[in-house]
């Protein structure tokens, strides 16, 4: 760590830190969403129906869902530097992986889909730590209180690279076919791996360009052993993930941020389709519409990250995470209900969005509520926050067909009103300030 002058201005390293960070963010959509866009084109020439092709998609969500909290708890105990440049390049190998998908010309079908499945759960299973330890990087290399814009900002590149595979993939497809698009995307991982090693460390305190000025503002407010280094407790204290399981405050933000993922997994799963078959909307505009939520959704995360981080400062971590997530909460469930009864198509299109933007307000807020209370544990309680996240997409997904099937699309949209409110209620009992055992 470099020396500093009393007086001295702190260095920027932590930014450039957030800056790599938001590159995986990027990277991680950028390679996991290839098979979404290549579907049409990979079914064809592998020769698969909808029905088989429905068990490849089933893969990655159940790898990446498994292994958030184990994943979590690994890249804690390895630090955030080493685990990150690994599943970089793990991204990178699967994706040329799965270029090499056998065709039907040498394979049976069941050997293809059992190809694809495996690669595919594999990529979930690579790809389901990188936001436990983005916030755990975060945590570490920003003061308390200052967590929840970083955190948001990095959704907003996660945005940004679902916004460019929509559009790069299908230009590479139609100019060089599916797999050697896939090998064209490949060194990306290689690349931000091998740049996030390179720069990255796991301490404020071990980078040489850190000036003690910006390592002390990135202790401030820190308890005098919360320092992430190697523990001094006793053998028989209790696993790091089992007082993570068995701490109120985690349990409690993991189910409050589910309930909103309902709310998210309403929009990302049943968005377009809404669109074009209830409210009558030609695929290119609900094309253009669901786009438009996107990036309602990158502006809102950016924001409500910004305002937490404010409130944080005048309020305390308690009521500063708070707010942000019951104002985005009740303005994303009032929006619902909006969208549920209002019968301007038009209307119900903009109040999708704008319950985008609320709906993605909370996902800074929250992230940093659960690395508040892990600490040096952040990586595990974010791990379990986001594994409570994915499990609420496959029940979204389950629930909300068998409503609007039984009842009408008006009560499955109000579903969501009502997901919205419970996780407000929930967020009320849950202390950002306390935080959990800390020994190892």
């Amino acid at each position: 760590m470099s020396g500093s002058h009393p007086g001295a201005r702190p260095t920027f390293v932590r930014w450039r830190i957030l800056v790599l960070l938001g590159a995986l963010s990027f990277v991680s959509y950028l390679l996991r969403g290839n098979l979404s866009i290549a579907a049409p084109s990979m079914m064809a020439d592998l020769r698969l129906s909808e029905i088989q092709w429905g068990w490849v998609m089933s893969a990655f969500p159940l790898g990446y869902a498994l292994f958030q909290f184990p994943g979590g708890v690994w890249g804690s105990r390895i630090g955030p530097r080493k685990a990150l440049a690994l599943i970089a390049v793990a991204w990178g190998i699967l994706i040329a992986i799965s270029s090499a998908t056998p065709s039907p010309e040498v394979a049976s079908t069941t050997l293809i889909i059992a190809f694809l499945v495996t690669t595919q759960f594999l990529v979930g299973m690579s790809h389901a730590p990188i936001f436990p330890l983005v916030a755990a990087s975060i945590e570490r290399w920003f003061p308390p209180g200052r967590w929840a814009l970083p955190n948001g900002l990095t959704s907003s590149a996660l945005t940004i690279g679902l916004a460019l595979t929509a559009s790069l993939l299908p230009w590479l497809m139609g100019a060089f076919g599916w797999r050697v698009s896939f090998l064209l995307l490949a060194p990306c991982g290689f690349a931000v791996a091998a740049l996030w090693w390179w720069y990255a460390r796991d301490q404020p305190a071990q980078h040489a360009a850190v000036n003690g000025a910006e390592l002390a503002l990135v202790c401030n407010g820190r308890d005098a052993g919360d320092a992430h280094g190697p523990s001094t407790s006793s053998a028989s204290a209790r696993p790091a993930w089992r007082r993570v399981l068995a701490d109120r405050d985690v349990l409690l933000v993991t189910l409050s941020y589910s309930c909103m993922n309902f709310v998210f997994y309403v929009l990302f799963s049943w968005g377009f389709y809404y669109l074009v078959t209830v409210r009558g909307f030609s695929e290119q505009i609900a094309g253009f519409l669901t786009a438009a939520q996107w990036l309602f959704a990158g502006l809102g995360a950016a924001l409500g990250g910004w305002a937490c981080d404010r409130l944080c400062k005048q309020l305390g971590l308690r009521w500063g995470c708070r707010w942000p997530i019951i104002v985005g909460l009740l303005a994303s469930g009032a929006l619902m209900l909006g969208v549920a009864f209002n019968p301007d198509a038009r209307v119900a299109a903009l109040m999708l969005g704008l319950c985008f933007f609320f709906n993605q307000c909370t996902e800074g807020p929250y992230w940093a509520t659960a690395s508040a209370i892990g600490g040096r544990h952040a990586g595990a309680t974010t791990g379990l926050l986001n594994t409570g996240a994915n499990l609420m997409g496959f029940i979204n997904a389950l629930l909300l067909a068998v409503v609007a099937d039984g009842f009408g699309w008006p009560v499955a949209i109000t579903l969501g009103a009502v997901f919205a409110l419970a996780g407000a209620v929930l967020i009320l009992f849950v202390r950002s300030d306390r935080k959990m055992d800390q020994s190892d």
